[in-house]
């Protein structure tokens, strides 16, 4: 695949723009506040057909690749929306990989296209509380039965899990130990939450309120067999082909945070007077924002880098983790730069920028952390011997 045209770039950011515009701050903040979900922004983005952006035509698509979708994500949470916006769509962009890549074509058939639709709801249950990013500590345990599996286990921080109708649920099939690997093993499911064999629980957190955050306990939860994702013990596997496509696009949506930020900042900066000569005008104020903006230029260029090389298959683990890790850091550096700036207001509620540094601060930490990809980085990349 080619690198999109400035043209379609453009048409991209218009037309998310406009739509994004019908949900100003003031629409997130109150979606914190009360932490409503905010289906009125996902049915319009369903409605447009931006949650299908990414999926082939022939299930109902449009057939992008993930330079569109970090497009997309960028203008998503950059219009105010912030982390709240991003993950109401994130999961249509590129989550589904595993299905599209490795379940049946009954499943495709099935799923996809009621998924772009808005009219099924997905969440992911992979992190349990004692292995957290260790997947291969997981215990969760599908044990086969007539006709499929009985499911018993945990999983934490599991997003959108109040409103889903089903979750891709990885297990164990066999004890860790019992393989050559410690990534032999584990199955992929594809499976309804039935509500009465998975009790979900939110849990209190600092930050994007609109979508909650739970812990899952999943108690005898029968799960048919076609249900499964591709074969069983190879589960592992198949929730890496989506890993890069996530890197990326969490970079885009830390972009898109940062930008938000700088912006509210420098119009601060340029209407806040004190001793009589705006704020903007000192250079303790004017030099961090100037160095945001040089930052946050400069990781949209690894970003697009990342994302062109995705798209035409080529190896792209190395510039889609920089992506994430820099993105990550300087968004919450200017957002952080913007509370400073806007001073007493910044710690407000009125200003929004607080919303945006509690909102990329996660970015940090998840999907991966950025000791984990920095770890990564040393090894896959400069040679250096596994630190963990």
């Amino acid at each position: 695949m080619d690198e999109l045209t400035a043209e379609d770039e453009n048409e991209i950011r218009q037309a998310v723009r406009a739509l994004c515009q019908r949900f100003p701050d003031e629409y997130w903040a109150n979606a914190d506040e009360t932490q409503s979900f905010p289906w009125e922004f996902y049915r319009a983005m369903a409605d447009e057909g931006w949650l299908g952006i990414t999926t082939p035509e022939e299930y109902g698509g449009g057939g992008a690749g993930v330079q569109a979708a970090s497009i997309l994500m960028q203008e998503v949470a950059g219009n105010g929306g912030g982390l709240n916006a991003a993950t109401t769509v994130q999961v249509a962009l590129f989550g589904l990989e595993p299905v599209l890549k490795h379940g049946s074509e009954e499943q495709r058939r099935q799923y996809l296209p009621a998924a772009i639709a808005g009219e099924l709801q997905v969440c992911f249950a992979i992190t349990e509380p004692d292995a957290g990013t260790e997947t291969t500590a997981i215990t969760t345990f599908a044990q086969r039965v007539p006709g499929g599996y009985r499911v018993n286990g945990r999983k934490v921080f599991i997003s959108r899990a109040l409103e889903a109708d089903r979750m891709l649920l990885i297990t164990r099939t066999a004890p860790r130990d019992a393989g050559a690997k410690a990534t032999d093993g584990m199955t992929l499911f594809f499976t309804a939450v039935d509500r009465e064999h998975v009790s979900i629980n939110p849990i209190p957190k600092l930050g994007r309120n609109a979508i909650a955050t739970n812990e899952l306990v999943i108690d005898d939860l029968f799960v048919p067999e076609e249900d499964r994702i591709g074969e069983e013990g190879r589960g592992f596997s198949y929730l890496l082909s989506g890993l890069n496509a996530e890197r990326i696009i969490v970079a885009a949506l830390c972009l898109g945070i940062g930008r938000a930020a700088l912006r509210r900042a420098v119009e601060y900066a340029k209407q806040r007077v004190v001793f009589s000569r705006p704020i903007g005008q000192n250079q303790g104020v004017q030099f961090p924002l100037a160095d945001s903006l040089a930052k946050l230029d400069a990781v949209e260029l690894l970003v697009r880098r990342a994302a062109v090389l995705y798209d035409a298959g080529l190896a792209c683990a190395k510039e889609a983790n920089e992506a994430k890790y820099l993105a990550s850091e300087w968004a919450f550096e200017s957002a952080d730069r913007a509370m400073q700036v806007h001073g007493g207001y910044g710690y407000t509620k009125e200003y929004h920028v607080e919303r945006y540094w509690r909102e990329v601060r996660v970015e940090r930490i998840a999907p991966i952390s950025n000791e984990l990809v920095l770890a990564f980085l040393g090894e896959k990349v400069l040679g250096l011997p596994r630190s963990y």
